[in-house]
């Protein structure tokens, strides 16, 4: 019998604890992970009480249409970029009416990355309603898919974070 813990469902699981204990919803901004974070939150039974939508934006296109990130601030920034993310997070509280949003957009590779934005960068824009969003930049070493398992991993613990 395997008695190992799974960090991402242990995380998920304080995150439902909290949300409803405050009677909260939740949505996610997401590009380089694809639903991954929606995904992992919906693993839970009983999320509907928390979890409301997930946006994959994973183009440039999507994140102004569904989020309305302003295309200047594509453009002068670029998609990985703390304004970006910080937008797609207040985007995401705004379009679905919840009161905490998570975003994330980077270079999941194994190509894409340059001198400034190398593979494995991402950022994250955390959000509340009526405050602006927090965001942070992290850059996880790996493939692929351990650049967006760790990004899974750091946005709940980022949700946690801005929930205390």
């Amino acid at each position: 019998m395997d008695t190992q813990s799974d960090p991402v469902a242990d995380l998920v699981a304080q995150l439902a604890a909290a949300l409803e204990a405050r009677g909260w919803m939740m949505a996610t901004a997401e590009s380089c992970t694809g639903g991954l974070i929606a995904a992992a939150c919906t693993e839970r039974a009983g999320s509907s009480v928390w979890f409301d939508r997930g946006f994959v934006t994973y183009s440039n296109a999507a994140k102004t249409a569904m989020l309305g990130v302003p295309a200047e601030l594509i453009v002068a920034h670029g998609a990985v970029s703390e304004p970006v993310a910080c937008a797609m997070a207040e985007g995401a509280v705004r379009m679905a009416g919840v009161d905490l949003a998570v975003a994330v957009t980077g270079v999941a590779g194994p190509t894409g990355g340059s001198a400034d934005k190398p593979v494995g960068t991402v950022w994250f824009g955390w959000a509340r309603k009526g405050q602006p969003a927090q965001a942070v930049r992290c850059v996880f070493d790996g493939d692929r898919a351990a650049v967006r398992q760790a990004t899974v991993l750091r946005a709940l613990q980022g949700l946690l974070a801005s929930l205390a």
